[in-house]
């Protein structure tokens, strides 16, 4: 059981960063699509998930409708968020 354990942590620990690169690329992605959807297509959050390609399933959205932003998030390894900006769509918040 032990050395399952140990083998586990090291592939986990190998393939961490590319991992971790499609959960940011999969969260971004939602917060684009989600915040288009919402803001310029103007329809409901949940409806913008029909709008996701297969394979999106761990990516969730919520919203802050004060910013008018949209944020995806795959938990809990990645966090993005898009703005939309009249006249620019929907925008990448900057990071701090």
């Amino acid at each position: 059981m032990l050395v399952a354990a140990l083998l586990a942590l090291a592939a986990l620990a190998w393939f961490w960063g590319p991992l971790s690169r499609q959960a940011e690329a999969g969260a971004a992605y939602g917060a684009r699509v989600g915040c288009s959807c919402r803001y310029v297509g103007g329809r409901s959050l949940e409806d913008c998930r029909k709008d996701f390609l297969p394979g999106m399933g761990l990516v969730s959205l919520s919203e802050d409708e004060a910013e008018k932003s949209v944020t995806g998030r795959v938990f809990p390894v990645a966090s993005e968020t898009a703005i939309y900006r009249e006249g620019a769509g929907c925008v990448f918040k900057p990071r701090n």
